[in-house]
């Protein structure tokens, strides 16, 4: 693979393609959630985030621009003079109940691979407009089937408490609780 890591050399085949739903908080752990769905709204994956992330990731989702660049404002205006790229951004692995991420930039020796948590690489992928991927065996592992989108009950969300509970959470969130929770 002359040294390029995984994520470089793989397709975007191997991957799910997601976009972030919405931000807010888990009433339970009382922490920052991003949700990101497949395309077609059929699984998603809550993923919990720092606050300063949860709020970058909510203010670009509501189109808020901030009198001065936040960092990830800054990181998007670092490749862009550096004449570099954001191709996409994988959220890549989990771990130990831990989410892995990485940025793909292209640059002008070639693609490059930044490690990155997946708060971050959001963040960054919504201010470059890039698409955003959860790989196969994350997608696999964690995302969790919406039983109104595919049509009824499956088997594994029948007995998964806690996923039923997050979607009753999910279901009672408005746009009120962002604001009133990330601020």
């Amino acid at each position: 693979m002359d040294g390029l890591s995984p994520w470089e050399t793989r397709e975007v085949e191997d991957m799910v393609r997601v976009k972030v739903k919405l931000v807010g908080i888990d009433q339970v752990a009382m922490c920052p959630v991003v949700v990101v769905t497949d395309m077609d709204e059929r699984h998603f994956l809550p993923i919990m985030v720092g606050p300063a992330e949860a709020n970058a990731i909510a203010m670009e989702l509501e189109g808020i621009k901030p009198p001065r660049p936040l960092t990830h404002d800054l990181m998007r205006d670092l490749l862009s003079k550096l004449d570099a790229q954001v191709d996409r951004v994988v959220i890549s692995d989990l771990r130990d109940e831990t989410y892995y991420g990485c940025i793909v930039l292209k640059t002008v020796t070639g693609k490059v691979e930044v490690d990155a948590r997946p708060s971050d690489a959001i963040a960054l992928a919504l201010r470059t407009q890039s698409p955003i991927f959860v790989s196969e065996a994350v997608a696999n592992q964690a995302m969790i089937a919406d039983r109104e989108a595919a049509g009824g009950e499956t088997s594994a969300d029948s007995h998964d408490e806690e996923a039923e509970e997050f979607r009753r959470f999910l279901a009672d969130l408005t746009p009120d609780d962002f604001r009133r929770n990330l601020q």
